[in-house]
């Protein structure tokens, strides 16, 4: 999505979008800040390094085999082998979902977050209540995400560090065969990466 700079309608922005417009367009006003470098960080945190490049990472650990088992065992380097690499993302761990096991990422300190593989932390990720409520009651915080799971599902919640950062591999949905790697990259959400959701069915994408 283009980032525009029409400022006419800031009056339907909330305040802090407001802010953000009037600080932008100060700044440009005063020569500091060129909105097509704008236009290009922002296009690059949503689209090349954007939830869209965790989910080639996911659809291909899904279709091939091989690629998982490397995923699990080095996922650093699975991940870089797609072109995905850079800041805060030098130091991976991919974990799997199962019918037994369900994981989710938290940032207990601050919000360490892959941003090669999944862009920029969503606000809920770095707010207080989650970082606490994740560890104490995770099975509450994914029911508030809609996530109900089975009591038999253990969920397991891994705390994310300067060190090393997490990438959620969800299960992958039923009635997929035969899905290219492009359509079931489709099915995979930024918050099922997280464990805070659930791949999509298909259809639902």
């Amino acid at each position: 999505m283009a980032h525009h700079h029409d400022h006419d309608h800031d009056n339907e922005l909330d305040p802090m979008t407001a802010r953000v417009r009037a600080l932008e367009t100060i700044l440009t006003e005063k020569g500091l800040v060129d909105p097509a470098a704008i236009d290009a960080i922002v296009d690059t945190y949503e689209h090349k390094v954007g939830p869209r490049n965790g989910a080639r990472v996911v659809a291909r650990a899904w279709s091939d085999r091989q690629y998982a088992d490397w995923l699990k065992q080095d996922a650093t380097a699975a991940i870089a082998s797609l072109g995905f690499t850079g800041r805060q993302g030098e130091h991976m761990q991919a974990v799997f979902n199962t019918p037994e096991t369900h994981n989710l990422v938290v940032c207990t300190l601050c919000s360490c977050y892959p941003w090669s593989v999944l862009g920029l932390p969503p606000v809920w990720y770095k707010s207080p209540p989650y970082r606490s409520r994740a560890v104490i009651d995770p099975r509450g915080v994914l029911a508030e995400f809609n996530v109900v799971l089975p009591q038999s599902t253990r969920i397991r919640v891994w705390d994310s560090t300067a060190e090393l950062r997490y990438l959620v591999i969800p299960m992958r949905p039923a009635n997929t065969e035969g899905l290219s790697e492009e359509a079931l990259a489709d099915l995979v959400t930024r918050d099922s990466m997280i464990g805070a959701g659930l791949a999509l069915a298909p259809g639902a994408a």
